[in-house]
């Protein structure tokens, strides 16, 4: 009984409404039961221990938490909190003040310093079990409602009352529960093997891609533009727009090859969107709600379009107007083929921040155009935005919106914050304008796809939307070289394929993959096989071998260099060199000086330093927020007086 109270407690925290948990009992009382009863299984340890009481309250209480963050986050995205999730605790930690006040964030440190009081004093005052300890019996307990519990999960997914693929991540917790849905994202990842998976049947699949040929010819520079919660929002059905907010696009779309662009998230997520343009794989064959970046690719490299692009002789950039250690893109980007990773810390500290402290996308320009110039190759550039991230304040922040917006009223997020993305994104639209002007007179052909990566946190329903589908956004295909218009709708997974196939070039597995099999018979089940193939199985098609090693990717596009030590009056010590930044700190044997001071790109300066003559000093890029954690380093030099 108190498993079941509990239970009504957390999906009326989850759902925000207490009618909406009853109703949720009511209508599925066998799947309330079993999650009530998950719960039970997993508090039946409190008999290994004498103070069964206090250890009641920890396995309830931790339940509970649970259910209060994965409220929290409901409040704040579409995807509810997941096993995958909890990988990002140290990534989560990083961006809670743009989530989060100062003083609601104190508010739940106080409240867990209370809680963490009460429980110590809980732990001396809680009864003891007086009578002698029975470990068979109590083991006996444990592992009979183990096994009951393994019984009726084994019941329930037969008789379909619960389900192991979740469509769609968010509608599966409301069918199926919080607990269960938790658990299945935690102990479920990767991609199960195939029904009659085989090297012949591999050998099959590669057969039925047929003979393609990447065409003699110039070959273009390849550029992706994944614009951060970049949609429509006159798609919006309740909204009042004063004008719109992305003419630009919209005009794109109107000349270019353009359709909607099916994503693997909603709200949240943006790292999966990457990882279905990058590899050409669906997320819809993982764990539900995994993310790849925190998982398979922290262990191996996949076969991916920088990878097949390279061995044609293309150089491969990827830049990102946020944290290089975000996802862990640092350490995952080299797995994925790339040959240099520009991040924020590696961009001008005099980039203009939105209110809630993300980098406008305007720098991005500039750095597209320094990877290009780079290289002699052509050149396959990803780029990331982040312009467009939420939170979205509820308040007016703006003092002078050029959008103004209303009808928000009574929605989930109300007319501040959909005036403040509004806004937000017409600016992101005036730099996709400066972005293809830069690039409509460059000397050397260039085709540049730009979309979406997700809707964003605004509390969006299907019904709100005119085409009545969250997980959509949509593209457009631009270039400098008069390409003929093949308008139609992609899934994130099959955009590189379209693309290299407008390039003339088809290699790869996966990219000759879709271009051949696309619209075939069998064209989910065999990318499946495909898939695992290549990440979990015996790699077939390969041969037996990854033949993909991980890259010596080089942090920024340009290298920073120190060139010079000189010291000034007093104990001031001036550093030049080149394509120094608001990240560069100098370092001495190895140690890190924090009070370094950024006066310029070619000028670091640090006061109160002492050298002596002889010590071992270099630039390094630390990451942002995280002044121990190294990105990259220039070569050293030995300081002479």
């Amino acid at each position: 009984l108190g498993c079941c109270l509990l239970y009504f407690a957390i999906e009326a925290i989850s759902r925000h409404s207490m009618a909406e948990a009853w109703y949720f009992m009511t209508r599925r009382p066998l799947v309330f039961l079993y999650n009530a009863f998950l719960i039970f299984t997993t508090t039946t340890v409190v008999y290994l221990f004498r103070r069964r009481v206090f250890a009641r309250v920890i396995a309830f209480s931790a339940w509970l938490l649970l259910g209060i963050v994965n409220g929290v986050v409901l409040m704040n995205r579409v995807t509810p909190f997941t096993g995958p999730d909890l990988q990002l605790l140290s990534d989560a930690g990083r961006i809670i003040g743009k989530y989060i006040s100062v003083g609601e964030l104190i508010g739940i440190i106080a409240a867990l310093a209370a809680f963490a009081g009460f429980l110590i004093w809980f732990w001396f005052r809680a009864p003891k079990y007086q009578g002698k300890k029975k470990w068979l019996p109590d083991l006996i307990l444990i592992g009979s409602s183990i096994l009951l519990f393994a019984a009726a999960t084994h019941v329930a997914l037969g008789q379909r009352i619960l389900s192991t693929y979740f469509g769609n991540i968010a509608s599966a917790y409301e069918d199926y529960g919080f607990p269960y849905c938790l658990s299945v994202t935690v102990f479920n990842t990767g991609i199960q093997e195939p029904n009659g998976y085989s090297e012949k049947l591999v050998e099959t699949i590669l057969k039925s891609e047929g003979e393609q040929e990447t065409e003699e010819g110039e070959e273009p520079n390849l550029i992706f533009l994944q614009l951060e919660s970049f949609f429509d929002p006159e798609l919006v059905n309740y909204l009042n727009i004063s004008e719109d907010p992305i003419p630009y696009f919209r005009q794109l779309k109107e000349k270019y090859t353009s359709g909607y662009f099916r994503v693997p998230a909603v709200g949240a997520g943006t790292i999966n969107t990457e990882f279905e343009s990058i590899t050409g794989m669906s997320l819809r064959y993982f764990g539900p709600g995994e993310y790849p970046y925190k998982t398979i690719l922290s262990e191996r490299t996949c076969e991916s379009v920088p990878y097949v692009l390279k061995d044609l002789g293309y150089s491969t950039h990827v830049i990102h107007n946020n944290e290089a250690t975000f996802y862990d893109r640092d350490k995952v980007y080299p797995m994925l083929g790339f040959d240099s990773f520009t991040s924020m810390e590696y961009m001008p500290d005099t980039t203009e921040k939105t209110p809630t402290g993300w980098m406008k996308d305007s720098v991005l320009t500039e750095e597209i155009l320094k990877c290009l110039d780079s290289t002699e190759e052509r050149d396959y550039i990803y780029t990331v935005s982040v312009q467009g991230h939420g939170d979205y304040p509820e308040e007016p922040v703006l003092k002078d919106p050029e959008i103004r917006v209303t009808g928000a009223e009574g929605h989930a997020k109300n007319n501040y914050a959909w005036e403040y993305y509004c806004n937000e994104i017409h600016e992101m639209d005036q730099f996709i304008r400066d972005l293809t002007e830069a690039l409509e007179d460059y000397p050397e052909p260039v085709i540049l796809v730009m979309y979406g990566d997700h809707l964003p946190t605004l509390g969006l329903q299907t019904v709100d939307l005119d085409n009545r589908y969250l997980f959509q956004t949509e593209y457009v295909i631009w270039d400098n070289m008069g390409l003929s218009v093949e308008d139609g709708n992609l899934s994130a997974y099959q955009i590189g394929a379209k693309v290299l196939d407008m390039a003339g070039i088809h290699e790869g597995t996966m990219i000759r993959y879709h271009q051949s099999r696309r619209n075939s018979r069998n064209y989910q089940r065999d990318l499946k096989v495909l898939q695992y193939d290549i990440l979990y199985g015996d790699q077939y098609v390969y041969g037996g071998r990854n033949p993909y090693e991980p890259t010596d990717m080089q942090m920024g596009t340009v290298p920073v260099v120190l060139q010079d030590i000189q010291k000034s009056a007093g104990d001031i010590f001036y550093f030049t060199g080149e394509n120094f930044t608001a990240a560069s700190r100098v370092e001495v044997d190895g140690k890190i000086v924090e009070r370094t001071v950024y006066v310029s790109p070619g000028m670091l300066m640090v006061q109160g330093l002492e050298l002596s003559g002889g010590e071992t000093v270099r630039v390094v890029q630390v990451a942002d927020g995280q002044e121990d954690r190294i990105l990259s380093g220039c070569g050293p030099m030995t300081y002479v007086p």
